[in-house]
């Protein structure tokens, strides 16, 4: 089934939308029958889980790192991650700068949002942000290419709150690209919507979703 859940998602997000299947906990004869259905895109959320999958597994796969990282495990994936999403402190851009410059690479990163109600959720408060990106360097950290925000909503039934958060999101990616990112067309990207929500987050803008037990089926 997991071939055919791919395509029904992919002919509902368009061309605007890229899918990112969430692999995280599935073995590796899952992510090869993705693999086979056409999808190259897959999200992680633990360092060494995803650097054993990516030593196993063909090498033109794109793997994102979306759960909450630790900035001692940035070397690890350094070589090879091809997007960040969770960079939701200074000190962790600043770890990641550092291992992008050692391995002569530019990683394309998120900056982290903090939506929801849910205290338990990562993210910078959006001032936060602001005020850092105006009073320090990290906009123009090297070896970072800030490609957008990420954002997780509330984990909750009311659609409407789902939705209001995702809005809310694409207002401030809209606010950083224009005070900050004005002339970097690479700040483009939205990552919101998981398997609950995602096409809500289609509607509100998103054009990344990451997409786990919709795909692979509920995780043990």
């Amino acid at each position: 089934m997991i071939a055919e859940n791919i395509q029904a998602i992919r002919s509902r997000i368009g061309d605007r939308t890229r899918l990112i299947a969430v692999s995280k906990t599935k073995p590796a004869a899952d992510i090869e029958e993705a693999y086979r259905a056409g999808q190259k895109v897959f999200g992680e959320n633990k360092v060494q889980e995803m650097c054993e999958k990516y030593e196993r597994l063909p090498k033109d796969i794109e793997w994102h790192m979306i759960g909450h990282l630790q900035s001692n495990k940035v070397k690890y994936m350094a070589p090879f991650v091809a997007m960040i999403h969770g960079v939701d402190s200074l000190k962790l851009a600043g770890e990641i700068s550092r291992q992008a410059v050692r391995h002569q690479r530019t990683i394309p990163c998120l900056l982290q949002i903090h939506i929801a109600e849910e205290e338990t959720k990562f993210g910078f408060a959006p001032g936060e942000l602001d005020t850092l990106l105006r009073d320090t360097d990290m906009a123009r950290l090297p070896g970072i290419r800030w490609s957008g925000v990420m954002g997780m909503a509330t984990f909750t039934g009311d659609t409407e709150k789902i939705r209001k958060e995702f809005r809310h999101l694409y207002q401030i990616f809209t606010g950083l690209r224009l005070s900050y990112f004005k002339n970097e067309p690479a700040f483009s990207e939205i990552s919101m919507g998981m398997s609950s929500d995602w096409p809500l987050a289609v509607e509100e803008g998103s054009t990344l979703i990451r997409v786990g037990s919709a795909i692979f089926g509920d995780r043990t």
